[in-house]
């Protein structure tokens, strides 16, 4: 079996303002989604075996280029208003089979527009550290596993700029709009940033002292979350133009060891006056700060319900935000670990992430 994999992403700041022009800085982190394929002899389908998402699905490789076809009409519905986000796809396998389907057409494979058989029948699986729906990039991260596998399984291996804009591309499915900000952690890997959606490696080091938390899965998708935000706050450049400035101030924490708390406070404090921090995920923050540290929404966040997502976590002392969470043994949290590498192909003898 021929394997691949791509890592998730936690923001550091930059999350909704990035839609109106502002920089954003985004982190890979050390949790993978991995994708394999095994050939499947006499076969013309793809099936799919994708652990955590569905139950699998068997699709006709010469019915790809209609399922991109038909996928594509119902985006172009959505942009004119009358389709909502949410049924865009209207299952998980979708968006990894449409992957394949942009990157037949994009290289292009001679006999893919005319829905001739193609030469990669097999079975599809997936498995993934990532939580689904919770802001970690794991669409992005499936999406740029299967172009890597498929890639190679082809002989058509692309560029990492072309890579990039394929997995920014698809994604468009999943959130109304394609994140340049996933796109560039789960492609690039390490520190990222963003500015007019063109990703630049951020040279800094995230020392000790970093953790996520995820604070309850959204009630929203990330695409409800952003359309929401546009409609309320969209026209407000002054509000977009300090979103700018805190990730600025972030960024030069960064690179001279300053302390980001103060720019991370500021960017809670916005990311709560746009509305997208639940309840809880604003209690949690609170008891943070009171300890001395820091911490915000990474993500999307939600207009309502309880689940917030990833909140993002500082303090100078690394045991204080570990000792805060101890009485929680129902959080999923950890210390934030970046990834180097982007998404790549796996040896054989590479342990599967």
């Amino acid at each position: 079996m021929k394997r691949a994999r791509a890592p998730g992403k936690i923001i550091l700041s930059g999350e909704h303002a990035v839609v109106y022009g502002a920089p954003a800085i985004v982190c890979a982190i050390r949790r993978y989604t991995t994708v394999g394929f095994a050939p499947l002899h006499r076969s013309r389908t793809i099936r799919t075996a994708l652990t955590g998402i569905s139950a699998g699905k068997h699709y006709r490789t010469a019915a790809l280029q209609r399922l991109k076809e038909k996928l594509d009409q119902r985006f172009e519905q959505y942009s004119r208003g009358e389709r909502a986000v949410q049924n865009i796809l209207h299952r998980p396998d979708d968006l990894v089979i449409y992957s394949l389907a942009t990157l037949f057409q994009h290289l292009p494979l001679p006999g893919f527009s005319e829905n001739r058989h193609l030469p990669v029948p097999g079975r599809l699986s997936s498995q993934s550290e990532l939580p689904l729906g919770a802001g970690m990039g794991s669409s992005a991260a499936a999406i740029a596993a299967t172009l890597v596998l498929y890639e190679n399984l082809i002989g058509r291996p692309m560029s990492d700029q072309q890579r990039f804009e394929r997995v920014r591309f698809c994604e468009r499915l999943q959130h109304g709009k394609g994140s340049a900000i996933d796109a560039a952690a789960t492609v690039y890997g390490g520190l990222q940033t963003l500015q007019d959606g063109n990703p630049a490696p951020l040279a800094a080091t995230l020392g000790d002292g970093w953790y996520w938390i995820l604070s309850g899965i959204p009630a929203v998708s990330t695409g409800e979350s952003v359309a929401h935000v546009r409609k309320q706050h969209g026209h407000d450049h002054s509000l977009w133009q300090q979103f700018a400035a805190t990730t600025t101030a972030l960024q030069t924490a960064l690179t001279t060891g300053a302390d980001p708390r103060p720019a991370l406070r500021e960017n809670h404090r916005l990311l709560t006056h746009i509305g997208v921090v639940p309840a809880p995920a604003a209690a949690l923050i609170r008891d943070i700060e009171t300890a001395g540290g820091a911490a915000k929404i990474s993500g999307a966040g939600a207009h309502r319900g309880d689940g917030g997502g990833i909140i993002l976590a500082y303090h100078p002392d690394p045991q204080a935000i570990p000792a805060l969470l101890a009485p929680c043994p129902a959080l999923l949290w950890d210390a934030l670990h970046p990834a180097e590498r982007g998404a790549h192909l796996l040896e054989d003898n590479d342990a599967p992430a």
